[in-house]
């Protein structure tokens, strides 16, 4: 297949794909179609988004959807990278995965891109990924603004805040949390079959 018929488009800029993708993407790995479309539906602008690989803009012919890691705000995660499988051994998840690079890159503007993998390390190899330690994609991602200049607040008797402790004077701070019990023989890494890797953009 001729790359000039190939595009990579964004799923929720063009939803007449969905079913396609939901259908594809359940062959590969099987899930309930109204989780699965819930999850395609969300893709947007930002993050999390789904990226859709098409020939002469009619058959679909793979998917790649990128979440945040809230950890690392200057990355993504490949959650999910599938070819129909008509179309593998024909260099398209290469073709897919470069072009989902450059969507990071230069729409997103990411400096790095993380996925895990299990079977295809070669195939990422090949495109430049290395292994690292395992990450979470689960967590909440904070806003980089803050509200405080936004938020006024009156009071009718104001108290004098120790700019220094931030306290109040003659006012004691509440007492500390019991410390964590500690169990013996814990391993508090990441447990995964799985290979993690990642990738400068």
């Amino acid at each position: 297949m001729e790359p000039e018929n190939l595009k990579v488009l964004p799923l929720h800029k063009h939803p007449e794909y969905l079913k396609a993708c939901c259908e594809m993407i359940n062959e590969e790995w099987p899930r309930s179609e109204t989780a699965r479309m819930m999850s395609l539906q969300a893709s947007c602008n930002e993050l999390p988004t789904s990226l859709i690989l098409v020939a002469n803009t009619k058959s679909l012919l793979g998917h790649c959807k990128l979440t945040a890691i809230p950890s690392i705000p200057e990355s993504c995660f490949v959650e999910t990278v599938v070819i129909s499988r008509a179309m593998r051994g024909k260099k398209l998840g290469t073709f897919l995965m470069k072009r989902v690079e450059e969507y990071c890159k230069s729409v997103l503007n990411l400096k790095m891109i993380h996925l895990s993998t299990k079977g295809q390390e070669n195939f990422y190899v090949k495109l430049g990924y290395k292994v690292c330690a395992p990450i979470s994609i689960y967590g909440v991602r904070l806003p980089s603004h803050s509200y405080s200049s936004a938020v006024s607040i009156k009071l009718d008797n104001p108290v004098a805040i120790n700019p220094i402790t931030q306290t109040v004077p003659g006012a004691f701070p509440p007492p500390p949390p019991p410390m964590p019990k500690i169990l013996k023989n814990t391993d508090n890494t990441i447990k995964s079959n799985k290979t993690y890797m990642f990738k400068y953009l």
